[in-house]
């Protein structure tokens, strides 16, 4: 929508764009568009959404990121526990010994280039609704109507969902809406050694320094940088909706750089835990 407007605008007089913004203003706080809310694969994915809605009451899970930092933790310690990879994290799942139980892509690029690996994952998967011109909707494989505009945080993963520009905070929006009491980040290293304008579509040259693995986004990968001050601002609404309803999010990532939650030690989180 945010294209269609940029083109419009040259055509729009003077006098009726502040009509046309109101218009505009409103289309963005519609739940979803018809064409999206009626089609079967959307229908299909709401009521199997619907069924894992407070399905983890009270439980903790861990949000696994893709950082270099993920290199430093003995990631075996989670066998066991619920937790959500996002993107490429499967790439890890040989080294972890398990795989995540959960799995979530928003990143049209990565949906796009990577289609047959998420096809072959068995876990219950996530992807933006954008994702279905690469892959083709199954039971448990759920989308998503996920937006770049309009920030928010949902209680209601059947309806829009803002992305905050991160896999990460859809995550966080899955977690709450699953009814995880308390969620531990890992991974989530919220600093990136390639720099630019954020949200630009570059072509990796080589080995990848901002993930796990240098072949994450290795060469020839098309990929977006990171808009790390749009990140922070849905960290914060997950923050506060956590916070509303007596629950938790707590960084235990190695060295991470995000502030916004309270950080914890990695190794406590299983030294009393049965």
């Amino acid at each position: 929508m945010s294209d269609s407007r940029e083109l419009l605008k040259g055509f729009i007089p003077e006098a009726l764009k502040p009509a046309a913004k109101n218009v505009y203003d409103a289309l963005r706080r519609v739940p979803e568009l018809p064409g999206a809310w009626l089609h079967p694969w959307r229908l299909q994915s709401r009521r199997e959404l619907r069924s894992f809605h407070n399905i983890h009451r009270g439980e903790r899970c861990f949000i696994v990121g893709n950082g270099p930092s993920l290199k430093k933790m003995d990631l075996g310690k989670l066998k066991g526990e619920y937790t959500f990879g996002m993107n490429r994290i499967y790439m890890a799942f040989p080294d972890m010994g398990f795989e995540t139980s959960y799995y979530v892509c928003m990143n049209d690029l990565v949906v796009e280039q990577c289609a047959a690996d998420i096809r072959s994952l068995r876990m219950p998967r996530f992807i933006s609704w954008r994702g279905r011109r690469w892959v083709a909707r199954e039971p448990g494989l759920n989308f998503l109507y996920s937006t770049y505009t309009g920030p928010g945080f949902t209680h209601d993963l059947t309806g829009r969902v803002w992305e905050s520009a991160t896999v990460t905070y859809v995550a966080l929006q899955l977690a709450f809406y699953m009814g995880f009491s308390t969620v531990y980040l890992i991974g989530v290293d919220h600093n990136f050694v390639t720099q630019g304008k954020p949200n630009t579509t570059v072509v990796s040259q080589g080995d990848d320094p901002n993930h796990f693995n240098p072949g994450y986004f290795g060469k020839g990968f098309r990929w977006q940088l990171p808009d790390l001050e749009t990140s922070e601002i849905g960290y914060r609404l997950a923050r506060d909706a956590f916070q509303a309803e007596g629950r938790q999010v707590l960084d235990a990532t190695v060295d991470g750089k995000l502030t916004i939650f309270p950080k914890i030690n990695f190794i406590s989180l299983f030294e009393h835990h049965a």
